[in-house]
């Protein structure tokens, strides 16, 4: 029997007090929080509202040198209101701290490009409801193929372009609807693709049936860019390769739509490293290649433009942020 149960105010932890909605998206604010913002935490505003949400992890992999000093910015910024956060719940264990942009952030995002508040088409409501979005776990799961890309940058080869999906509907969507796209940049070459992050609960039929669309899509634009797919497993590999080399074979030029795959057992937690598997209906022995060795996979792609990512896209919102975070600010010596 309980003879002295836990009262109710002691099972509720410490709140950080964070100012009103009203008093974080009024200018007097945004003027003030200004002048304590670094540039990495102006550009970690830009990639939240762009991506979406981002994990503790992520960040830390991104753009700091621990995850202690990522959370104690963190925390500081969500006191400011610049970003939110929440913990998605899990069966066993803790999942790691999940954060989106906020009202300060979104204002502050919106005056440094000349816009209004209200021009962002941002809500905050609708930021935090990825908390309960059925599509949360795919759209981690698509950040970090690329976070992982980011921290592995050498100084022979980076990520210099990442679309998220909403910016690739808003380009493409009519005819192609891809999860990302990124761009890699080497000494030697540069390889641009569109991502689909396969989690193996999509029909095979329904994954195969994109490729027209990005058929459509090559021949729309004139540019063929490759389409890389992530699964889960090599069993979702083998079964997937089959039924893709049957819409490659059924499309009037499969060369509209250079495909190569990978399964998570290969990834070494590098993507530029890991062994991509390209797909040659009239080849199926080609070899693996790494990510950026993809273009000698398919010479006859035209080279890749690296400028062209940068380029103002009309419809597509604010221009996409730069993957690389900025240096951190030194600070100054202590007198």
């Amino acid at each position: 029997m309980i003879t002295n149960p836990t009262p109710q105010r002691a099972l509720r932890g410490h709140r950080p007090q964070r100012p009103a909605t009203t008093t974080a998206a009024s200018s007097a604010y945004t003027a003030h929080l200004a002048t304590r913002l670094t540039g990495r935490d102006r550009w970690l505003v830009h990639m939240l509202h762009e991506h979406r949400v981002l994990t503790t992890h992520q960040i830390t992999e991104m753009a700091w040198p621990s995850e202690r000093a990522a959370n104690l910015r963190l925390l500081r910024l969500y006191r400011w209101r610049v970003i939110d956060r929440f913990q998605p719940f899990v069966t066993y264990g803790s999942a790691p701290m999940h954060y989106v942009l906020d009202v300060a952030g979104a204002t502050l995002l919106a005056r440094e490009h000349g816009l209004e508040p209200r021009e962002l088409d941002y809500q905050h409501d609708r930021a935090l409801g990825i908390a309960h979005s059925l599509h949360l776990a795919h759209t981690v799961g698509t950040n970090t193929f690329f976070t992982a890309l980011i921290a592995h940058a050498r100084p022979t080869g980076r990520l210099t372009a990442w679309w998220s999906e909403s910016r690739c509907a808003r380009l493409f969507g009519d005819i192609a609807r891809p999860d990302a796209y990124g761009l890699w940049q080497s000494d030697t070459t540069t390889v641009e693709w569109f991502l689909e992050f396969d989690f193996g609960t999509e029909r095979l039929d329904r994954v195969a049936a994109k490729l027209p669309r990005y058929a459509r899509l090559a021949a729309t634009t004139g540019i063929t860019t490759p389409v890389l797919m992530w699964t889960p497993n090599p069993r979702r590999e083998a079964h997937l390769r089959h039924v893709l080399a049957q819409a490659l074979t059924a499309l009037d030029d499969p060369t509209l739509v250079p495909v190569a795959t990978i399964n998570a057992d290969a990834c070494s937690g590098a993507p530029d490293k890991d062994r991509w598997h390209p797909l040659d209906i009239h080849h199926p022995g080609l070899n693996h290649f790494r990510l950026g060795e993809l273009p000698y996979a398919w010479p006859y792609l035209s080279p890749v433009n690296p400028l062209r990512p940068d380029a103002p896209h009309t419809g597509a919102g604010l221009p996409p942020p730069s993957p690389i975070p900025p240096s951190p600010t030194p600070r100054s010596p202590r007198r």
